[in-house]
């Protein structure tokens, strides 16, 4: 009978190994690692991690885990460097690994370029039974004799920042003036480093920004995806390779981690028999094109091979972005927002690059096309009752704000107060929030409060702007002082309007299943503020006549408000893009001119809803309508203060 080996046997095996070579071990070599070991422990850093609300969901599901945990898994691949489908071996050792295997890759389940909710479930099963675990390493860099660096590394299962990719390794570095660890056990560190991106930012040991745990553990903010190491819980913005071109956000509520401690033996020998996997030269995530490659470990890294001249290159500083902008408009959220839009559909294009370009081609001759289609001049926005073409209406509201500018733009600045006093209400009550579920409640209260004085300030804006527009057409001077003073005549109307139509609007939108609706009565009442102003009509009677003017005009309506309601939210922001990558302004100053240009920007929306009304009016009162490209002045010039309803 053939003999037969015992599951246990190779695990006993390593057991003795171990054993032997503690044995064998020098004594003055096992001191020094138990000093590293004892360095580690001493300054092991608290993670905190973003809170994930639930399954699937934003927040941060991957925790630093325990590489062994990939090691023998029957799901992880060992690929070759030749393509993506050359498997070597399933469930790879990790002695394996430490044949070094230049550019091969550990494959694991799931597509980086679609990952969905796969590489988060597959890692929580992976890890289940193993808690977070990161790797600490004593080092000194050649030419730097009396310095020493403590690093912790921590590997994560998946990077899902904008450039998504298997395997992700960070790391935080500690510096001592100090020879071994020994002696930096006597000593305090000089600063610390924390990863990000190709980058690091530095603090000096003590600085204020660095925070303490029992005063030796520095805490390290870890980025939502991206894993990028922060001192303090905020949203940064990178637009460099070096800061990340993206949003790291770091923001709470966050789970705090008290990860174990893994100490690498700082000579070469030791570290290849205690961790073989360390030898490894390939990647640690698919073979995928440019950046959504798996990474390579910590030993192909320039700070593994010279972590003082590493330290050199750190950072003084990483700004936070300030939380929230003025007016909601803030051109960080916007380059957040626009960043992962074109994250996706480039990921998308990589992925499947003949279905994205075929959806790209068909949007771009779609509206070349729509171009085509309708007139865009003559735009004449003077004798306003006129038919005009879906093109003529927005040439017109462009024409009349450049030609009035200084009117328009003063009447849109007058927003800027409102939505100022509206962003103090949040900043000053939401202070003394209270715990719990009346806290809850007390926060949506100001929230509530602040959006209602921004969309009553914006009717008032649109208000004037329809004034404004009244009186220039009248040929009656008219100045942003007169054009508000008008305005508010008719302003209980006018918010009572306001008012019947949100509060529905707002119902609809909170359920989610109703969002068509709501969007769908929003446009239909798109004409409120004419129809109060112009016609003196009542709260409900504005809703009413809002609604018949609009009826079968609704796609033109709506796609009118979206052209130029996008033209207005995109200017300020866009402009804050660009400051930020070229000029890299202050995060404050680009959100204040951000919040600014969008206010400013509002008449144009009013004037373009204005046209759409008297084109409206026109096409209900003359039938047959005029040849197409005509423009005669089919109606007298109005006077607000009579009903052209009549």
């Amino acid at each position: 009978m053939p003999a037969t080996i015992s599951p246990a046997a190779p695990r006993a095996l390593v057991v003795l190994g171990l054993a032997l070579a503690a044995v064998l071990t020098p004594a003055p070599a096992r001191a020094a690692v138990a000093d590293e070991t004892a360095l580690a422990e001493r300054y092991a850093p608290v993670v905190r991690l973003v809170e994930q609300q639930g399954a699937c969901g934003y927040g941060e599901p991957y925790q630093p885990m325990d590489v062994d945990a990939l090691f023998g898994e029957p799901t992880v691949a060992l690929r070759g460097p030749w393509n993506d489908s050359d498997l070597v071996r399933a469930g790879p050792s990790a002695a394996e690994l430490s044949a070094g295997l230049y550019e091969y890759h550990l494959d694991f389940p799931g597509d980086p370029l679609e990952p969905g909710c796969d590489y988060e479930t597959w890692a929580r099963r992976l890890t289940a039974a193993t808690g977070p675990t990161v790797y600490a390493r004593v080092a000194t860099g050649p030419g730097d004799p009396g310095k020493l660096a403590l690093q912790y590394w921590f590997f994560y299962a998946f990077n899902d920042f904008n450039n998504t990719h298997e395997g992700d390794w960070e790391m935080i570095q500690l510096v001592f003036a100090a020879a071994d660890a020994a002696q930096a056990m006597s000593a305090t560190p000089v600063e610390v480093g924390y990863s990000q991106h190709e980058g690091a930012e530095r603090a000096a040991w003590g600085a204020p920004k660095l925070e303490l745990v029992d005063g030796t553990h520095p805490v390290v903010h870890v980025a939502a995806g991206s894993h990028a190491n922060y001192f303090a819980d905020d949203l940064y913005l990178g637009s460099s390779a070096r800061e990340g071109v993206g949003c790291d956000d770091a923001t709470g509520p966050t789970t705090e981690l008290r990860p174990r401690v893994r100490t690498i033996p700082s000579d070469p020998a030791a570290a290849r028999r205690d961790f073989p996997w360390i030898a490894f030269e390939g990647r640690w995530g698919e073979l995928e094109s440019a950046f959504y490659n798996g990474p390579t470990g910590p030993n192909r890294k320039a700070q593994w091979t010279d972590p003082i001249g590493y330290a050199r290159g750190w950072r003084d500083h990483r700004y936070a972005v300030p939380a929230g902008g003025l007016l909601g408009t803030d051109a960080t959220d916007f380059f957040c927002t626009g960043l992962r839009t074109a994250s996706g559909a480039l990921r998308r294009t990589t992925g499947d690059p003949a279905v994205t370009l075929a959806v790209l081609a068909f949007a771009i001759l779609a509206a070349l096309v729509a171009a085509r289609r309708t007139a865009w001049s003559p735009s004449a926005p003077l004798r306003v009752a006129r038919r005009r073409r879906w093109g003529q209406v927005l040439t017109a509201a462009a024409r009349m704000y450049l030609a009035r500018w200084r009117l328009f733009a003063g009447i849109g600045a007058a927003f800027v107060p409102i939505g100022l006093l509206g962003t103090l209400l949040q900043a000053f009550l939401l202070r003394p929030e209270l715990p719990g579920e009346d806290g809850g409640e007390y926060a949506t209260m100001v929230l509530a409060a602040a959006g209602a004085l921004t969309v009553a300030g914006s009717a008032l804006v649109q208000s004037a702007t329809v004034r404004a527009l009244a009186e220039i057409d009248a040929g009656r001077p008219v100045g942003v002082v007169r054009a508000y003073r008008l305005a508010m005549r008719r302003l209980p109307r006018l918010l009572g309007a306001v008012a019947l139509a949100a509060v529905p609007v707002l119902l609809l939108g909170l359920t989610v299943v109703l969002l068509p609706v709501a969007i769908w009565l929003i446009v239909r009442w798109l004409l409120v503020v004419p129809a109060v102003e112009l016609e003196g009509a009542s709260a409900v009677g504005a809703l009413r006549r809002s609604g018949r003017l609009l009826r079968g005009r609704w796609v033109r309506a709506a796609s009118l408000a979206a052209v130029s309601a996008g033209l207005a939210v995109a200017l300020g922001p866009t402009l804050g893009i660009l400051l930020i990558f070229l000029g890299n302004a202050p995060f404050e100053l680009v959100n204040v001119l951000s919040g600014v240009l969008y206010a400013v920007a509002v008449p144009l929306v009013a004037l373009t809803t204005s046209y759409l009304y008297y084109d409206a009016l026109v096409r209900e009162r003359l039938d047959p309508p005029a040849a197409d490209g005509e423009l005669p002045a089919e109606l007298p010039p109005p006077s607000p203060d009579r009903d052209m309803a009549q």
